[in-house]
Parts: C-alpha cells; sequence; structure tokens
C-alpha cells in the first residue's frame, strides 16, 4: 500500500508549482503526487505532463475551487496517509518522512500540521485554537487591532511554541496530513466553503470523532502564501467571509451567523467610505480606487450563505 498520497490543487501558478514538485522528497516512503490543476490557463498541464510524467494528473475543464480540487484528490488517492498540500509550498529536507514516522508512532492523532515559514524563514502562524463567539467580530476586521489580546493569544495559540510539538485545534491547511482513518471516518472538505476555513471544520470534525489534532514543530516548509488568491482579489474578500460566516453558522448559531453578516457588511461599506476619502485626497488613488471596487464587489455580493 502507498504510505503517503501529496494532493496539489493548482491554478495558474507554474513557476512556484514547480518549485514545489522539485522540492517534494519521500525520505524512503512509497508516496504518490496527485494534481488536481483547476482549468489554469498558463502552462501548468503542459508542464507537468513534459517535465513531471511520474506525477497523477486530474486535469479539470473549470476552475472547482480549493475545497472541491482536493476532494477530487482524495477521491484518488492510495495512501494510509493524505497529504494535503499548496502548490505554493517547498519541503524543507525530509520533512515528509519525520510527519509519517510521528503520525505512525502516535496512531490516536489523526491531523497533523508542521512548523510553516514564509519565504524570508520567518515563521508563519499555522497552529490554531478553534474561533469563539467573541473571537468573530475581531478576527480579521478592522476591530483586530483593538481586540482583548488574550482572545487573539488563546485563537493564535501563542503559548504553544514554533519549534514545539503540541495538540491544538487545528491547523492550516497549507500542509495538512491526516490518517486515512479520518478520511474514511468523517469525509472529506464541506465543499460549502469554497475555500477558506475548510480545514478548520476538516479538523472540527476529526476531533468531534475522538481524533487528536497536533502541531509538529519537528519539520519545515515553507509556504510562499496566497499566490493564487491573490489573482483575484474581490473573490478572496468574498470566499473568506463567507466560509467565516458558514463555520459560525455550522458550529454556533443562526443568529450568531446573521449578526456577523450584518456587521461584516457595514464593516466594508465604511471602508469604501474612507477609501473614497483618502482617494479625493489624492493619497494612492489608484490603490485606493481598486480596494473600493473590490469592497463593492462584496457589498453587492451580500455575502450569502453557501
Amino acid at each position: 500500500m502507498t504510505d503517503l498520497s501529496i494532493i496539489i490543487v493548482s491554478w495558474n501558478v507554474a513557476a512556484l508549482l514547480a518549485e514545489c514538485l522539485d522540492s517534494i522528497h519521500s525520505g524512503g516512503l512509497k508516496s504518490e503526487i496527485i494534481l488536481v490543476d483547476s482549468a489554469s490557463s498558463d502552462h501548468t498541464v503542459e508542464m507537468v505532463r513534459t517535465l513531471y510524467p511520474q506525477v497523477k494528473l486530474l486535469a479539470q475543464s473549470e476552475n472547482v475551487g480549493f475545497t472541491r480540487g482536493n476532494n477530487i484528490g482524495l477521491q484518488s488517492a492510495s495512501g494510509r496517509y493524505l497529504l494535503l498540500l499548496n502548490p505554493d509550498t517547498e519541503i524543507v529536507g525530509d520533512a515528509l518522512a519525520q510527519m509519517v514516522a510521528y503520525m505512525d508512532a502516535h496512531p490516536e492523532v489523526g491531523i497533523l500540521g508542521p512548523h510553516t515559514l514564509n519565504s524570508d524563514r520567518s515563521t508563519q502562524s499555522s497552529k490554531r485554537r478553534f474561533p469563539t463567539a467573541a473571537l468573530a467580530f475581531f478576527e480579521s476586521t478592522w476591530l483586530q487591532p483593538y481586540a482583548p489580546k488574550r482572545l487573539l493569544a488563546h485563537f493564535y495559540a501563542e503559548d504553544v511554541a514554533d519549534t514545539a510539538t503540541a495538540e491544538v485545534d487545528w491547523v492550516q491547511g497549507s500542509a495538512l496530513l491526516a490518517r486515512r482513518a479520518v478520511y474514511e471516518q468523517i469525509g472529506g472538505l464541506d465543499e460549502g466553503y469554497v475555500m477558506y476555513s475548510e480545514e478548520l471544520d476538516w479538523c472540527k470534525r476529526a476531533k468531534g470523532a475522538g481524533w487528536r489534532v497536533v502541531y509538529f514543530g519537528g519539520a519545515q516548509i515553507i509556504h510562499h502564501g496566497g499566490k493564487s488568491t491573490e489573482q483575484a482579489a474581490a473573490r478572496k474578500h468574498i470566499h473568506f467571509q463567507q466560509s467565516k460566516l458558514r463555520y459560525f453558522r455550522k458550529y454556533h448559531s443562526a443568529g450568531l451567523a446573521l449578526a456577523l453578516r450584518l456587521f461584516l457588511l457595514l464593516s466594508y461599506a465604511a471602508q469604501i467610505g474612507i477609501e473614497g476619502v483618502k482617494s479625493l485626497l489624492g493619497h494612492k488613488r489608484a490603490l485606493r480606487q481598486e480596494r473600493m471596487r473590490a469592497y463593492w464587489q462584496v457589498l453587492r455580493s451580500g455575502l450569502k450563505a453557501n
């Protein structure tokens, strides 16, 4: 049986994808790489077919989104372990072998996340605890700078050292290793999340089924971050906020989700006003107008439920 299935969902990031594929070293593991290409318009498909014939390419005829793309890959995977890996990542050294060895030694652990680095090799925050209702109105909103420090510190698991190994609630999906038994028990990612929060939801379901989720500081990956989503700023905002609303509606209440939705829409409306004033004053006018267009698209979407 295959030890490790590496699932990558890619969209128009051929150069970064090549670096990612070049960095993958199985370290003696029997592994497979499954690439789900989401109808890229660059040369991704041709590149993979020509330069990486060992990769199992699942080229899609449309942009299926990150979550559905991962589910397509999961359905084709045969490994004992399933690694969801972003195309803008690089594996450092024998991280994959280290991660699998840890999981083999700890059968109660269902999901594992490595120590993630930014492009400059500084630590990228990737360990988390479940968000509370109070956190919903602060995290990733204009109110975040004013949030109680203890609230954010708990959410970002700041008490866990970057090089430590510790149980957390969830780990970010840029490199997320799951045991096949977890996938078979709780199913794939919830496709109601087009992108963002899908790994939060998956870890929530895994912990609810009795599995442990661990941050493993002994293995490292580099995550260059957000290169696909940079291509569609407005959609990034919409998907992020819709996913946030879906999580709180699903695990808290419809009333909280409604209050949060209204708060977010009002926040975007206020941001349009602020950016408009700055534009009139001639401060980085092109940037201000670009942001206004993106925020207006968010308002037009209504952040309606997925």
